[in-house]
């Protein structure tokens, strides 16, 4: 089985992405509990919520698989919308620290592909959502690709309409499976 990460800023076509992908590979794909969360306690979220959603993003994922265990095979994809790096950048970007777990689960935990999603889709108004600022969302975006650059899973950046970026996703997961597969 292979886990493919979808991550980048807010209002990027993560879920979206995921959703349509899982569709086209016929799978399974996780989605972000932090909106599930975030929809039941509210907005004013506090550092040690983010512990809480990092947790429960793990459990989310980790029981996705385990419930769906006959569809999943080694050749399938797993396609998960966000994981522990979102959690550390969004630690770090708005308390300037972050839990010892999300960076011990970095460690622990092994992915085969992210996609990294950027910001050139129109930002999408959501309660849920804080960053509307072209400017803040830029900022967001070169964590993103560092946190990348900086660590040894392959990766592709997303761009351009849905419909550009699920067909760029899907080349690049086609390719991706035919190198790893020889």
């Amino acid at each position: 089985m292979k886990k493919i990460v979808a991550i980048g800023p807010e209002s990027t076509g993560k879920s979206t992405l995921c959703e349509q992908l899982a569709e086209h590979y016929q799978t399974v794909w996780v989605p972000e509990y932090a909106r599930q969360y975030l929809v039941q306690h509210g907005m004013n979220y506090k550092y040690d919520d983010l512990l809480l959603i990092a947790k429960g993003q793990i459990d989310l994922e980790d029981s996705t698989v385990e419930n769906h265990k006959s569809q999943i095979t080694n050749s399938t994809s797993v396609f998960i919308d966000t994981d522990m790096y979102v959690m550390k950048v969004w630690c770090e970007f708005v308390f300037n620290k972050c839990h010892q777990f999300i960076i011990d689960q970095i460690v622990d935990r092994q992915y085969d592909l992210y996609l990294l999603c950027n910001i050139d889709l129109p930002w999408s108004s959501d309660p849920l959502r804080e960053y509307p600022d072209v400017k803040q969302r830029e900022i967001l975006y070169r964590i993103y690709k560092d946190v990348l650059v900086n660590q040894s899973t392959p990766w592709i950046e997303i761009s351009g309409s849905q419909h550009d970026r699920l067909q760029h996703a899907i080349d690049a997961i086609n390719t991706f499976q035919n190198l790893t597969n020889h």
